[in-house]
């Protein structure tokens, strides 16, 4: 799996050309902190960070401003497991790789840091800070927080052991990513609040008004809710990983 291995960050990074920071989002300001006085000159250094602008927050905080060898990323790649022993090696083929440099990023570091990511399959696209976190609060946050509150709501009902025995595929299928990482989602909530919350409250609103249809037995509304979102599924969702393979 690894070449080398060392237990002092500062240390990891002597002699590196690439720095890649693949920790919760909680840690990389520590880790900043002690790899700042140790990069090469010529080192550039990036991350797997979920939330950008925590990170770009982070690096203000420690080196008073982003650095130009700083380039924040996001692979929007993994599984809800974790640890070593989950690595695979098409882990990053055909996914979409999110970078987001800031007006003190250095050019010539985004360039090195895109053909890293291309050269494992990946497909790169760049966006700004604030943007990366709307779209990452709907499209990932949000199904997370779904998936950990739909899962807790019911282990905390009187009949849960009856709930979760004759559990089916699609329950199975929706809460998977409810095995992901405590510590990770945590911190990126925290890091993320601002617009995660806007997205629960808004996706609250959706889910009064759908329960307000199924009380009124409104059989014409709920099928063109159902039909929509079939349809919208099948467009976006279907029609971009069809587009990556």
């Amino acid at each position: 799996m690894i070449d080398d291995y060392a237990s002092d960050p500062g240390d990891a990074v002597a002699g590196a050309d690439m720095v890649f920071i693949a920790v919760p989002l909680g840690a990389i300001g520590g880790v900043f902190a002690r790899i700042h006085s140790r990069l090469p000159a010529r080192a550039v250094v990036t991350d797997g960070g979920s939330v950008k602008g925590s990170v770009v927050a982070d690096a203000q905080r420690v080196f008073g401003a982003v650095p130009g060898w700083l380039v924040p990323g996001h692979p929007i790649a993994g599984t809800e497991l974790s640890g070593v022993g989950a690595s695979f090696p098409e882990l990053y083929q055909n996914r979409r790789v999110i970078l987001t440099p800031v007006a003190e990023t250095d050019p010539e570091a985004v360039m090195r840091v895109r053909a890293m990511w291309e050269r494992v399959g990946s497909e790169v696209t760049e966006m700004s800070v604030e943007h990366h976190d709307e779209v990452l609060a709907a499209t990932s946050h949000l199904p997370h927080m779904l998936a950990f509150g739909l899962v807790d709501a019911l282990a905390r009902m009187r009949s849960n052991d009856e709930i979760f025995r004759y559990a089916a595929g699609g329950f199975r299928d929706f809460t998977r990513i409810a095995s992901s990482s405590p510590e990770m989602w945590r911190d990126i909530c925290i890091a993320n609040a601002d617009a995660l919350s806007r997205m629960l409250a808004r996706f609250g609103d959706e889910m009064t008004e759908l329960s307000k249809t199924i009380r009124a037995a409104d059989a014409e509304a709920l099928l063109a809710i159902f039909e929509r979102a079939r349809a919208a599924r099948e467009r976006y969702v279907d029609g971009l990983e069809t587009s990556l393979e």
